[in-house]
């Protein structure tokens, strides 16, 4: 009984609510994916793009468009994209950067959702199961269209009881067998040696074995702005910083009823405002859908229940490069991934009702929660520090409730287009792997509704910004041809695909043998300094646009990101004409950022959190560097000890050192500020702290040299 809903097809379910219509899609998702696209398409600006001036011109100076899209996360940027290749006049405004919301904060998954799947057939639920084919449909064409932000990636799910071992690998298999011809690569079970030498970290005790099955996993932020950049190519006018103000109302001569048709805006970075007048206006506003419906009915009800999710990054070796783990069963039921991304190791989510925000941020609860699983799921001998936690975020997923129920189970992740009495048609639900689907079902209602004339949807296998040439050993001629790091080459074939050229172009000469070319922003990631000239032609209007979403170091390393800083907004300054108090009120803008969105409030708590610590031995310690006993220590003080040792550091980087523990920002270091730092070491609240190795380094030394005898120095002669 339970595998009967499989073999039905599907339809639309049109039903009325408050005036308008819900369409759900329920649709025939058995097409393939190809590389090729339905129809050859123009492509206006396929040499350049136009500038971000450019853009905000043929918005002001449309007469009017077919289609305005608000919002500029990834459904936005799909339905610009559905829209403008069914060569329909486009428009789309984002009121910050492209993905500055929940796009840009996801898990990084390309998935089907297993866990749906098991939903599905448990409790008979014909549209979860739908909701699991539908996207891994769009998995596989994904994965195709992008193959230099994405790529398959093999998830562990350790079994610890010999009774799961059937049970789970059955459901595994029924996630294979829905994906058909789609199938990434077969799941497939392992024993338990085979498990610890593919995961060594894995916690031994009780485990049985383990089964491997395949998702995707992408750059969720540059795929976001990739949709968006190839709208843009295709000729759809694109503007970020772009906020509506109001919507624009007229009365339709043949009912007499008011009808959307069009927005008032306003350029958030110069606050002139403007009209767009359109002929369907979509909301495409994630966790904000509600404020938008809003303008355009007060009294309409609520259809968005958002939901926090929190991620934490940790150093990429508590993770095998190219293995993920998955806790399908937490000690509260929530579910768990521990994924390798970007040469770190991503773990999360957490899943929690929370208020709708523009800076949403992550807490500590939720961070030692996700520490805890980490913990559970780790061998012994891997200790999991609250100090490793290098960047945590959080991301609201914007989930659709019915408005008539009067529980929460009608929360889902699937996704509703409904289009009100005045014709604002909306897209509100779904998620990331479905965007593209999304757009398809939001542009065929619009067009329904508008009496739109437009050509079938051709998203499906359209390649996206970079695809086009892209190849595995693209980065090989890279270096070849430029001269790059190895690995900054495979940083930007993986990031920019066939545009990494560009970028390599504008990259300037180091002086060095080698690498010939590209100076990196920080010594250990391979961002480079003409990433940040290329990331203005790509629209980023802040140096928060940068370290968040054109490079990803912000979601990364907090600490690095803030070191990054001042070099990314001289060379934005340059670029973008600032003035000095510009660049300052930038790099004061970016340092919030990081420092209540990125997680590095949190890190930079656990110095002024107390424990018990041997003080004598800590006070000796802290007096063999202020030896004057004032009570402080200074560069001054630590550079003299250094150059005892015949260690040399330059005094801008001993200052930077410095600063991390320098709590109330006077310039030294307080005795009590060095021992709550020795503190939050001990205990493993802090760690990769520099002025802690750097002292511990220099008193090792020292203490090895010991005092030097009479003998020794010639006898006192």
């Amino acid at each position: 009984t339970h595998y009967t809903v499989i073999c039905l097809l599907l339809s639309y379910d049109v039903s009325e609510y408050n005036g308008g219509f819900i369409f759900r899609y329920l649709h025939n998702v058995a097409r393939l994916a190809h590389v090729a696209a339905e129809a050859e398409l123009k492509v206006p600006f396929a040499d350049q793009l136009p500038s971000r001036q450019a853009q905000l011109a043929t918005l002001k100076n449309t007469e009017e468009f077919d289609v305005l899209i608000v919002g500029g996360g990834a459904t936005g940027a799909g339905c610009a994209l559905d829209a403008v290749t069914r060569n329909l006049k486009t428009a789309l405004v984002e009121r910050n950067d492209f993905s500055s919301g929940t796009s840009s904060r996801s898990t990084k998954l390309i998935h089907g959702g297993v866990r749906y799947l098991q939903k599905a057939i448990m409790q008979l639920d014909y549209e979860q199961y739908m909701m699991v084919k539908e996207a891994l449909h769009e998995r596989a064409n994904l994965l195709e269209i992008a193959p230099h932000l994405s790529a398959p990636l093999p998830i562990m799910l350790p079994v610890y009881k010999w009774w799961q071992l059937p049970y789970y690998w059955a459901g595994i298999k029924m996630y294979d067998l829905v994906a058909g011809i789609q199938c990434l690569k077969s799941s497939y079970v392992l024993s338990k040696t085979k498990a610890l030498e593919l995961f060594p970290m894995l916690k031994k005790d009780k485990l049985v074995g383990a089964i491997v099955y395949y998702d995707g996993q992408h750059n969720d932020a540059r795929m976001n702005l990739a949709i968006a950049l190839t709208a843009a190519r295709y000729g759809a006018a694109v503007a970020n910083y772009t906020e509506v103000v109001h919507l624009l109302k007229n009365n339709d001569p043949e009912t007499g009823k008011q009808k959307v048709c069009g927005a008032r805006c306003r350029d958030v970075l110069t606050g002139q405002e403007f009209d767009i007048k359109a002929k369907c206006v979509i909301n495409a506003t994630g966790p904000f859908t509600d404020s938008l419906r809003k303008m355009d009915n007060q009294e309409t009800q609520n259809i968005c229940q958002p939901s926090a999710g929190v991620h934490i990054v940790i150093p990429g070796y508590y993770s095998p490069d190219n293995m993920g783990l998955l806790d399908p069963a937490t000690s509260d039921g929530r579910v768990i991934f521990f994924l390798p991304w970007e040469n770190m190791t991503i773990a999360g989510t957490t899943d929690t009702p929370t208020k709708v925000t523009a800076h949403p941020m992550p807490g500590e609860d939720d961070i030692n929660f996700i520490l805890t699983e980490v913990r559970n799921y780790l061998s012994p001998d891997v200790e999991v520090r609250r100090g490793d936690v290098l960047a945590a975020w959080s991301g609201i997923r914007p989930l659709v409730t019915d408005p008539d129920s009067k529980d929460t189970q009608s929360i889902c992740r699937n996704h509703i287009v409904s289009i009100s009495v005045s014709g604002l048609v909306t897209i509100a639900g779904g998620k990331w792997t479905t965007y593209r689907s999304m757009a398809e079902e939001t542009l065929d209602a619009a067009i329904k509704a508008h009496n739109l004339s437009a050509e079938p949807c051709k998203t499906v296998g359209l390649m996206l910004e970079g695809a086009k040439s892209w190849t595995p050993t693209l980065y090989i001629r890279l270096v070849q041809d430029y001269g790059l790091e190895k690995e900054v080459a495979q940083h930007l074939a993986s990031t920019y695909g066939s545009k990494a050229f560009d970028v390599a172009k504008m990259a300037q000469v180091t002086g060095q043998r080698w690498p010939i070319v590209g100076k990196r922003l920080v010594s250990e990631f391979p961002y480079i300094e003409s990433e940040v000239s290329y990331a203005v032609k790509e629209y980023a209007c802040t140096a928060i646009d940068v370290i968040a979403r054109r490079t990803r170091l912000g979601f990364l390393n907090v600490q690095a990101a803030d070191e990054a800083l001042p070099r990314i907004v001289q060379i934005m300054g340059k670029e973008l004409n600032w003035s000095p108090d510009r660049q300052t009120a930038e790099l004061e803008a970016a340092k919030k950022f990081l420092y209540h969105e990125m997680g590095y409030r949190s890190r930079s708590e656990q110095l002024t959190k107390t424990s018990e610590i041997n003080l004598d031995y800590q006070e000796k310690r802290f007096h063999k560097f202020d030896k004057e006993s004032k009570g402080f220590i200074t560069t001054v003080d630590v550079q003299r000890v250094l150059e005892s040792i015949n260690v040399h550091i330059d005094e801008n980087a001993l200052h930077e050192i410095l600063n991390e523990v320098d709590l109330n920002k006077n310039g030294q270091v307080e005795i009590d500020e060095f021992l709550q730092l020795m503190s939050a070491v001990k205990k493993g609240q802090v760690s990769d702290s520099r002025l802690a190795i750097l002292l511990k380094t220099a008193e090792e030394t020292l203490d090895m040299r010991g005092p030097v005898t009479v003998d020794r120095s010639g006898g006192g002669v």
